[in-house]
């Protein structure tokens, strides 16, 4: 089974991760992509007001989740609540 060919030059980024991404410091950007390529998924944006947004990454397997600063530092123990 071959995969089919996926050419970069052609690639058309995905609108809801546009959404995603809007808002957020070019550092927390850096690091999201970064984070891509080790196959870290950001799923969520929290956006409380009057402060800065919160990007949520999960690992592939979804069991374990991340914050980053707005610094771009990434937060491995949050005390974000998340829901079921």
């Amino acid at each position: 089974m071959t995969l089919p060919f996926h050419d970069r030059r052609n690639y058309e980024p995905d609108p809801d991760f546009e959404q995603l991404t809007a808002g957020l410091t070019p550092e927390q950007l850096a690091t999201v992509e970064t984070m891509r390529e080790f196959h870290w998924e950001l799923r969520f944006v929290r956006r409380p007001l009057f402060k800065a947004p919160i990007p949520v990454l999960f690992n592939r397997r979804g069991d374990r989740y991340v914050v980053l600063h707005a610094d771009g530092q990434i937060d491995e123990n949050p005390t974000l609540k998340l829901r079921d």
